[in-house]
C-alpha cells in the first residue's frame, strides 16, 4: 500500500478541462438568462420571486389561520398543515370564498384535528381569521384580527 506522499497527483486533461469549463458557462448562461429576464418560469435557473422580493412600503401583509375553542374552554390556533390537522394552509387559503359563503366546509379541519388527536378536548367552534397588517412607510402598523368565517362544531 502507498503513502499519502507516494500518489501521484494526475493532470487534468485539455477535453476534461474544456469540458469542466463548458459546463460552468453553460451554468452562469443560464443564471444570467433567467436573471436579466426576472422570470420564475425557468426556474431553478433564475429568481423565485416568492422569497427574492420586498413587499412595498405601503403593503399589506395578510396571514391565515384557523382558530378553535376547544371544549375546556380554550380558543387556541389550530397549525395548518396536514400532520395537525389533515389539510395544509394553501388548501384553506385556496378556498376562502367558499368557506365564506359556506363556513360548513371547516369541518374538514375539525374532523381532521379531532382524528390526529383523539386525547385532546373536542372543538366545539371553528373561527376562519386573518391577521392583517398595514405597512406605512416601510414600518408595520399594529396588526387587526379579521374574522372572515366561524362554524359551531355540531354537537
Amino acid at each position: 500500500m502507498r503513502s499519502a506522499a507516494e500518489l501521484r497527483v494526475r493532470r487534468t486533461t485539455r477535453v476534461g478541462l474544456a469540458w469542466r469549463v463548458l459546463v460552468s458557462l453553460l451554468g452562469i448562461g443560464l443564471l444570467l438568462n433567467g436573471s436579466l429576464r426576472m422570470s420564475d418560469d425557468v426556474w431553478p435557473f433564475g429568481p423565485l420571486s416568492q422569497y427574492a422580493f420586498s413587499p412595498p412600503d405601503d403593503a399589506r401583509i395578510v396571514i391565515t389561520r384557523v382558530e378553535g375553542r376547544l371544549a375546556d374552554g380554550r380558543r387556541m390556533d389550530l397549525p395548518l398543515n396536514v400532520r395537525s390537522v389533515g389539510i395544509s394552509r394553501a388548501e384553506i387559503e385556496a378556498r376562502i370564498p367558499a368557506i365564506e359563503a359556506d363556513p360548513s366546509l371547516l369541518r374538514s379541519v375539525a374532523d381532521g384535528w379531532s382524528s390526529r388527536h383523539p386525547a385532546a378536548p373536542a372543538l366545539q367552534q371553528l373561527w376562519l381569521v386573518q391577521d392583517e397588517t398595514r405597512l406605512s412607510g416601510g414600518r408595520p402598523a399594529p396588526a387587526r384580527l379579521v374574522e372572515l368565517a366561524t362554524w359551531t362544531v355540531p354537537g
